[in-house]
């Protein structure tokens, strides 16, 4: 039996026998199913599967050529991605380095098999002193109104040279153009200061203590060009008390959003995040 294993995931239109048709093909293939997902949207009419394998005695090409025809025929859009093939991200911040030192820490005990393509930010290195980034690609690229387009040329550059997989704006404070956001669909996710929809634009958390909300929270969501109106992937929220002052809405908000980033990035990187018009379906480890 082979060590290695895979991730299919897939989503077309539902019909009776699909998930027959699947396993029938891996096991004619040598497939064996190792831990499966499957959900059926019933207001879509979209059914949508994730599914880790291995091969008790074949390979990984002729199972993805006899199932290729297969696909097409139910009119499916999939991935098919060996568990070894580390997924190349890029992560990129602004000052509030809270989510990067979370994402680090992350990626070097393991708990998130990535390739780290590097760290991108609009300020200089000098800022993560306290950081080790050792052996760790840092560009700097600073942006104004003025060079915001020259600053994203050299950043979608850097992304296709490194062979970016996913990009990261782990507080990363600066506004996707219409064009790069497009670019990136599906592909970059956003962790907001703000339990979706809610409080939007500056200082978010002094807009919650003003309306003496009882809870705030965070949202990690795929950007799109719609601003903060990309396909949500996880949230969560804390419960405050009228004894909370900003400063304390701000410490808590600032755990909320790396665990709420970490397990976004854990679960695209794993494959158990599939797109669903402007939703996702996730199935969750």
């Amino acid at each position: 039996m082979s060590n290695d294993s895979y991730i299919l995931t897939s989503s077309c239109p539902n019909r009776p026998g699909i998930v027959a048709a699947v396993a029938r093909l891996l096991f004619e293939n040598g497939g064996n199913i190792q831990e499966a997902h499957q959900y059926d949207d019933f207001e879509s009419n979209q059914f949508f599967a994730r599914i880790r394998f291995n091969f008790v005695d074949g390979a990984i090409e002729p199972f993805e050529q006899a199932f290729a025809p297969l696909a097409n025929e139910l009119q499916m859009r999939w991935t098919l991605r060996a568990r070894s093939q580390k997924m190349r991200v890029l992560i990129m911040t602004s000052r509030s380095d809270h989510c990067l030192a979370d994402l680090l820490y992350r990626w070097r005990i393991g708990e998130l098999a990535i390739d780290l393509a590097g760290i991108v930010s609009n300020h200089p290195r000098e800022t993560y002193l306290h950081h080790d980034l050792t052996g760790i690609a840092f560009d700097y690229l600073p942006v104004t109104a003025q060079t915001k387009a020259q600053q994203e040329a050299e950043l979608w550059k850097i992304i296709q040279e490194r062979n970016v997989d996913l990009v990261i704006l782990a507080r990363y404070m600066q506004i996707l153009s219409n064009d790069l956001s497009t670019k990136l669909a599906g592909r970059c996710i956003n962790i907001h200061h703000s339990f979706l929809p809610g409080f939007k634009g500056a200082r978010p958390y002094h807009q919650a203590h003003s309306r003496g909300v009882k809870l705030i929270g965070a949202t990690a969501h795929y950007v799109t060009a719609d601003l903060d109106e990309g396909p949500i992937i996880e949230q969560d929220v804390e419960r405050i008390s009228h004894q909370d002052r900003p400063d304390d809405l701000v410490r808590k908000g600032r755990d909320i959003e790396r665990r709420v980033l970490g397990r976004a990035v854990f679960w695209h990187t794993e494959g158990r995040v599939i797109p669903n018009g402007v939703k996702t379906v996730v199935f969750r480890d």
